[in-house]
């Protein structure tokens, strides 16, 4: 099939990352203002009640999704060694069985969970005061999941192949129909109805759905390489080898994800406990932190899949370069977002906040010393996407659990009677310490060169290990990440 063509192979090491991050970090940017802009309209116009709905609706969303995610994520992973290797049988294969997977499952925990909404909030503590709104918001939301992750499904699995321009380009429509669709149905614009939050959430179900449509045909038009055509629609029947590969090494993503999102639920849990204005500074608060985190997601999705290509290829020198050329640009476009976020929280923080709230003071407050967490957190974005793309997805999990469940929850819980709700944005830096310690020693002396995705078939070779030996520190030897990478490409 005919459609563009990405080697993440060859070419310089940090330019290649840097040009191949670009729209996934714009990606990025795009739905974090989507959803900076919907809180300005939530939070401002409906009030913290509202605001605060928001947050406990969409940290159940992301709970619930999770192994999806991670299902989603072993996908691209899979995609990019096959595209590495040059085997498109075998991308095309992997896309066919995770998208029968991926969607039913999406579809079955929308079922599951609309009916289950108010109960889940309740069980979060949501303030009475803004259990209806969250209520409102989540049913639609829950309806939303089968179009939005679909639509995630399939920019992934391009990311994977080594297009992050196309994903960048739909999701640029997608932000545009939300933005666009948010007051109009938020305030009953037109001939369109009055319906408050609904509204908000209506207009993300409407933005996805139409930009999932779109994304379709548009490779449907241009008879794209991985596209799958109704002649071969056997392709999504499940094979068995890449479906169990698939539940492996996708439920232990699925669940880095479901721990982040669990202890999140357990913050705002403790968050809720002091008070509506406290809840409002924190979901403000959240709105800022997105954008912080913006860059080491970007570029830990861009080394996974660079990564995952030249483990397919068996080009181990540009494994390397990858994992330290990540971290220095986490280091530098991380660090440049948190001073300015800390020196002008006040005018940031009150977008989402009326003028006069109280909870505008706390947010003050709290911001400076959550925000800088994120660069520490940052090394280990990057060290998981890069050891993962071997197949390694084990330790990484191990390494998260110890640093929310082993750190910040109990630190944020037992420390609260001592020092109060600053016990909770303390926790915060501790833990993104330990993750990264964690993650720099597993990078260095871990065993994840010998891990697999796929085990091979009997006529397939296997794709070569590392030569024994330990790698470098990514973060002792960022200074020579510019290096291009010699040696000749493997099978």
């Amino acid at each position: 099939m005919a459609g563009p063509r990405h080697d993440l192979t060859q070419g310089p090491i940090a330019g290649t990352l840097f040009r191949f991050a670009l729209p996934i970090l714009g990606g990025n940017v795009l739905q974090s203002l989507n959803g900076s802009v919907n809180a300005v309209w939530v939070g401002r116009f409906l009030g913290e009640q509202a605001l605060t709905a928001t947050a406990n609706a969409n940290n159940v969303m992301f709970l619930l999704l999770g192994a999806v995610f991670g299902i989603g994520m072993a996908a691209s992973i899979l995609v990019a060694q096959a595209i590495g290797r040059g085997d498109l049988k075998q991308a095309r294969s992997v896309i066919g069985t995770s998208a029968t997977f991926f969607i039913g499952l999406s579809i079955v925990i929308a079922a599951i969970g609309l009916p289950l909404s108010r109960h889940l909030l309740a069980l979060m503590d949501t303030p009475p005061a803004a259990l209806p709104f969250a209520e409102a918001y989540l049913r639609i939301i829950f309806l939303a999941l089968p179009f939005l992750y679909a639509f995630t499904f399939i920019t992934a699995i391009l990311r994977g192949s080594g297009d992050t321009r196309t994903p960048f380009l739909f999701l640029l429509l997608t932000v545009a129909l939300d933005i666009g669709f948010n007051p109009v149905l938020l305030f009953g614009l037109g001939p369109f109805p009055r319906m408050g939050i609904a509204g908000a959430a209506t207009a993300t179900l409407i933005a996805n759905a139409v930009s999932l449509g779109a994304l379709l045909l548009w490779l449907r038009h241009k008879k794209h390489r991985l596209w799958i055509s109704r002649h071969e629609r056997g392709l999504y029947r499940p094979n068995l080898a890449v479906l169990k590969s698939l539940i492996v090494k996708g439920i232990p993503i699925g669940l880095q994800m479901m721990l982040i999102s669990v202890a999140m639920l357990a913050m705002i849990t403790m968050v809720n406990k002091h008070g509506v204005d406290t809840a409002a500074a924190y979901g403000a608060s959240l709105q800022l932190w997105t954008y912080v985190q913006m860059p080491a997601m970007a570029i830990g999705a861009a080394c996974s899949s660079m990564a995952g290509q030249n483990v397919g290829a068996g080009r181990w020198d540009r494994v390397h370069s990858t994992a330290k050329s990540g971290v220095l640009f986490n280091f530098l476009m991380t660090g440049a977002l948190i001073i300015p976020l800390i020196l002008f929280d006040r005018h940031t923080l009150s977008l989402f906040l009326p003028d006069g709230s109280p909870a505008l003071a706390i947010a003050i407050h709290l911001n400076p010393i959550v925000v800088a967490s994120f660069l520490f957190f940052g090394v280990t974005f990057v060290l998981s996407g890069v050891v993962r793309a071997t197949g390694a997805v084990i330790p990484p999990l191990i390494i998260l659990a110890i640093a929310l469940w082993g750190v910040r929850v109990p630190f944020a819980s037992l420390l609260q009677p001592r020092m109060g709700a600053d016990a909770i944005w303390w926790s915060f830096p501790a833990s993104a310490i330990v993750a990264m310690l964690g993650s720099v020693a597993y990078y260095v002396f871990g065993g994840w060169r010998k891990s697999r995705m796929l085990r091979p078939g009997p006529n397939e070779v296997a794709v070569p290990t590392e030569v024994p030996g330990q790698a470098p520190s990514p973060i002792a030897d960022v200074a020579r990440c510019d290096e291009p990478a010699t040696g000749a490409r493997g099978p």
